[in-house]
């Protein structure tokens, strides 16, 4: 068995420390069961508080010998039970103690005595359950792989009180993600735990509680199902309602705003119901308050930034509820040296978990300022707030720099802010930095807040070019990580936009035309349409168009051929019939055109096409190639006369669009 201390001990050492401990273990072995339960009984008193204690035994193996005792069927309820109990204990200890109890399978051990018929042991297992489970350390599909413990244990729901509390802690402890939720739900989990929200226990109430607000979180399914459960005659939603008034206690406040929050965002109610525009949202934004606990306030923050932050009325209404928007800033200087907390324990706990207040803090402001211009403004003017973004995409912590990314992406939505805030503190600095090696995770958002940061009127864009990022964005667009792939490219498209011709080689350069065919031939149809932008915005004005087709013409009339003979839908062939109307409007690369029989019949099919978009995107083409003003505008009427251009321009003529029949 491997249960065994982390790091080696001396003999000399090892025999002193253990030498007190080891007639516990011993009296273990003894013949007589009641010596061995009056051991037993010892060893947890020794035990309780004491985790030098818990260690040493560990060490001496009694955890094996515990077992064992706990599984013979020859033992006695009584000593099975404190077995249980003594286990339990041990396993209240450190991290390195449960990991021991781990490995020598205490979990299948303990299951196995959930189907004794006697009360106190099945307690006794599960109250060590939940403390194993209740460790960072437990895997959850420990919990799930066998397919009957579930069923058991909401069978055993009805025991006692107990019973009901322990399991409801399991079960929000073990649901992590759709699977273990999905299981849950499909044993019954919503109907076996609504009855506990109304039970005389306070605790059974807050772990039932806790078990719904884990079932409905990012699940339409539950949500659905709980917005219709009754208990007593009154619904779920109404239930949760009562729980998150001001009298009752802040875990159970919050648990409830939690379980609404889910089911509002899962579309089970609706965003401006009054339980949610009057109750749960006003009780978030309390949470968020100066005399909350840390871990209050970070909950808080972080529930509220997912209630509201598809919801532009909620976000308007969270902005204006208790000064919230300022309230925040307070997230950023906790804990300070004035500080009145007294507690030191607390002080200290406060001090190594402050970075979770700003990552909460960074959250919120991202979802307020997703759509509103006003409220961006005032977040922009919230004291020191570019300052505390610039600082927060540097810090060790990557959840931080993650949410700080978010905020400024939901930031730099703003015109105004873009040509004043941004560029006031130069955020593309730190943004470039956060995009040489970072996670994909926080790649993403970063390089759609660059999106942003390159549109034509953003003065950061110039600087953010001679800092390498086209290099940066090109290899972005080879990523395996789709999001990339679109960030790239629509980047670059940003990037090519009104550009210098030489910012627009060097684009082709970086992208390499193999890569180019890459992405026009990408499955999705995001990167698709804006790469097709890209080459639209490469090839605007004149001399650019030429010089571009005169280097790699015949590489982008292949590309053109290819996806106007593909399966495409109505907007990628619209765009690329544009693109064709942009090379016919070059002065030497309409010439490609012109050469090309197999393209001017596209262009003429496109022209009778059912589709309005299609036909004048084909029009335009044809008006390009025919200018009267140009040179050799002659030859090229009479080529598209002799095509039998001009009979279907009479068609459209008569056509009932007004815009095909003006054009």
């Amino acid at each position: 068995m491997a249960c065994v201390l982390e790091a080696p001990l001396r003999m000399s050492v090892l025999s002193e420390v253990t030498a007190s401990s080891r007639h516990y273990v011993d009296r273990l072995f003894d013949l007589d069961p009641q010596k061995v339960l009056q051991g037993v009984i010892d060893m947890k008193n020794a035990v309780i508080g004491n985790n030098k204690q818990k260690a040493n035994l560990i060490v001496l193996g009694a955890v094996p010998r515990l077992l064992y005792l706990l599984q013979q069927e020859t033992s006695s309820t009584e000593l099975r039970t404190e077995c249980a109990v003594v286990l339990g204990s041990l396993a209240m200890g450190t991290e390195n103690n449960v990991k021991s109890l781990l490995d020598c399978h205490i979990i299948p051990a303990l299951l196995q005595g959930l189907l004794s018929p006697d009360l106190k042991f099945i307690e006794a297992c599960l109250r060590c359950l939940r403390t194993i489970f209740i460790s960072p350390v437990t895997p959850e599909d420990l919990l799930y792989t066998d397919a009957t413990v579930i069923s058991h244990l909401m069978a055993l729901l009805s025991r006692s009180r107990y019973t009901q509390e322990y399991i409801c802690q399991i079960f929000s402890h073990c649901c992590k993600g759709p699977d273990h939720q999905t299981i849950l739900f499909n044993h019954g989990a919503v109907q076996n735990i609504a009855h506990l929200l109304v039970s005389t226990s306070y605790k059974v109430r807050m772990q039932a509680l806790k078990c719904f607000s884990v079932l409905a979180f990012e699940n339409p399914q539950v949500s659905m199902t709980l917005v219709n459960v009754s208990v007593d005659g009154e619904l779920l939603p109404q239930i949760f309602v009562k729980m998150l008034q001001r009298d009752k206690p802040i875990e159970m406040q919050l648990t409830s705003a939690k379980c609404l929050t889910s089911m509002c965002r899962a579309g089970a109610i609706r965003t401006d119901d009054p339980c949610i525009v009057l109750k749960t949202l006003p009780c978030l934004v309390r949470m968020c308050s100066k005399d909350r606990l840390l871990e209050e306030r970070v909950e808080g923050a972080e529930t509220l930034a997912y209630l509201i932050e598809t919801d532009v009325e909620l976000q308007r209404m969270a902005s204006i509820t208790d000064h919230l928007i300022v309230m925040l800033a307070d997230y950023f200087k906790y804990p300070s040296s004035v500080s009145a907390i007294t507690d030191i324990k607390r002080l200290d706990h406060d001090l190594k978990h402050a970075h979770e207040l700003r990552q909460a803090a960074f959250k919120l402001y991202a979802s307020l300022g997703a759509n509103d211009e006003d409220i961006r403004k005032k977040i922009i003017e919230t004291e020191n707030m570019m300052d505390r973004i610039v600082n927060g995409l540097s810090e060790s912590s990557i959840k931080v720099r993650l949410a700080a990314v978010r905020c400024l992406h939901s930031l730099s939505r703003s015109v105004q802010q873009l040509r004043t805030s941004f560029q006031d503190h130069a955020v593309w600095k730190p943004l470039m930095k956060v995009l040489q090696n970072a996670p994909n995770e926080i790649l993403v958002v970063a390089s759609s807040t660059l999106c942003n940061l390159l549109l034509e009127f953003s003065p950061s864009k110039e600087p953010i070019l001679e800092s390498g990022a086209i290099e940066l964005l090109c290899s972005l667009t080879q990523s395996e990580n789709l999001a990339l792939r679109v960030n790239g490219i629509w980047a670059l498209m940003n990037m090519a936009f009104q550009a210098e011709q030489k910012i627009k080689s060097d684009i082709l350069r970086g992208l390499s035309t193999e890569q180019l065919f890459q992405l026009l031939s990408d499955s999705d149809v995001n990167v698709l349409m804006k790469t097709l932008g890209l080459l639209r915005n490469l090839l605007s004005t004149r001399p650019h168009i030429d010089h571009i087709m005169s280097t790699h013409g015949k590489q982008i009339m292949q590309a053109v051929t290819l996806i106007l003979e593909g399966e495409h839908n109505i907007e990628v062939k619209e765009q690329t019939l544009c693109i064709l109307a942009n090379i016919a409007d070059g002065t030497t690369a309409k010439e490609l055109i012109m050469t090309n029989d197999d393209i001017l019949q596209k262009i003429k099919y496109y022209m009778s096409h059912s589709n309005a978009k299609l036909q004048l995107a084909a029009m335009f083409c044809i008006s390009n190639l025919i200018w009267n003003e140009e040179e050799g505008s002659q030859e090229r009427q009479d080529k598209l006369r002799d095509m039998g251009i001009v009979d279907i321009l009479h068609k459209l003529s008569q056509s009932s669009d007004p815009n095909l029949c003006d054009k």
